[in-house]
């Protein structure tokens, strides 16, 4: 039986309603949202503004139309760097962010955007101060961060930094990829401007599924243009929201489920899910912190992580030992630099990287202490010598 700990990636498994949901929807709806007058497309509709009023509720949106669908949380992050910034910008962000982030400011910084990223220390945490004062230093556009780190895990200071960009009038772009269905994250709260997240990892709806929420009277221009169902007598975009930012077909199918996922969440309850996740990582911690070889990365308290933890085991690669629980134990880790490099650097993996485990709500303690025993078993093996 295959231990599944790569939830940082995608959720897996899915709760059972959201498999039901996706089903149903392919085959007994099947037309595309908004396309025609036709009892099936305005089902189809239906089921998207259901995702939609879903996402609003969880993440205290008050105008569902502020929520643009995505096929996933990259995509959500390059409609708002894009859309937004322009040549002579300033934008802070920080060392952790994942490529999603990095990669479309490297070619917001070679069109004439000016990128200052904040540092973090040898944990992969960001000094709230440190942040502010990148902020202050420059007339800054935009303010960019994950709220958890995809390598450590590491909890940023979000209600710190979000509720300060709003007073001073800098837009703030949350990138929730980790944080959301594991946290309760509520936009006017936490001073967010943009929220961008995938509907796959904590939220445990399908792939193809994220959004990008937008503050209102915040205007960006869209990523993609075409077909939106609507104002088809003009080659313009739509001026309003959502329709502006969904060009082409919805994934209908993928929205229905992440409507069910959602609804499991809100059921279960958000603060039953993170207490569960904090007990399989303060597990998973002291385990780890207890194999000979083992060298932890991120906080050591699980109260201060997200749902990811990576380590080494002296003598091994990463690779290699992702290879072995992978082949040996039946165990699914991630091995690398996650897709953030600059998070490794700051931490001192750079270039080999780690071992990353992850895991969701449906991994049990049996789980966690199988691979506290390969992994005691691995360092213990005449390889390792």
């Amino acid at each position: 039986m295959t231990i599944y700990l790569d939830n940082a990636a995608t959720s897996h498994p899915k709760p059972e309603a959201v498999y039901r949901a996706s089903d149903l929807a392919l085959r007994q709806t099947g037309a595309s949202p908004g396309r025609g007058g036709h009892q099936l497309g305005l089902a189809a509709g239906r089921l998207v503004f259901a995702a939609r009023e879903a996402v609003a509720s969880l993440f205290g949106i008050a105008d569902t139309a502020r929520i643009a669908f995505t096929g996933n949380a990259t995509e959500a992050i390059n409609q708002a760097l894009f859309g937004l910034l322009r040549p002579g910008d300033r934008v802070v962000t920080s060392s952790m962010e994942h490529n999603a982030v990095t990669r479309p400011l490297r070619a917001l910084q070679e069109k004439g955007v000016q990128v200052v990223k904040v540092t973090a220390d040898g944990q992969g945490c960001i000094d709230p101060e440190a942040f502010l004062r990148a902020c202050r230093e420059g007339k800054t556009r935009l303010a960019v961060l994950s709220h958890c780190s995809n390598v450590t895990g590491a909890l940023q200071p979000v209600a710190d930094i979000g509720p300060w960009c709003r007073r001073e009038g800098i837009p703030f772009l949350l990138d929730a990829a980790q944080s959301a269905g594991l946290f309760d994250i509520q936009v006017e709260e936490l001073g967010i401007d943009l929220l961008a997240a995938p509907g796959h990892k904590g939220l445990m709806g399908p792939p193809g599924t994220g959004f990008l929420y937008v503050r209102p009277g915040l205007q960006l221009t869209p990523l993609v243009y075409g077909g939106t169902g609507g104002n088809s007598f003009s080659d313009q975009a739509p001026e309003a929201m959502p329709e502006r930012f969904e060009a082409g077909t919805l994934n209908t199918p993928g929205l229905a489920g992440l409507t069910a996922a959602i609804a499991f969440l809100r059921q279960t309850g958000l603060e039953a899910i993170r207490a569960r996740e904090e007990q399989l990582m303060a597990r998973l911690i002291d385990g780890l912190r207890a194999v000979a070889g083992v060298e932890l990365y991120g906080p050591l308290m699980a109260g201060l992580h997200g749902g990811a933890l990576s380590f080494n085991l002296a003598g091994f690669d990463p690779a290699e030992i992702g290879f072995l629980l992978d082949r040996q134990y039946g165990i699914v880790s991630r091995t690398g630099l996650h897709c953030a490099p600059d998070a490794h650097r700051s931490i001192g993996t750079f270039p080999r990287g780690t071992i990353r485990v992850s895991p969701g709500f449906f991994t049990t303690v049996e789980d966690i202490d199988h691979l506290l025993h390969a992994v005691a078993a691995l360092a213990a093996a005449p390889i390792n010598e």
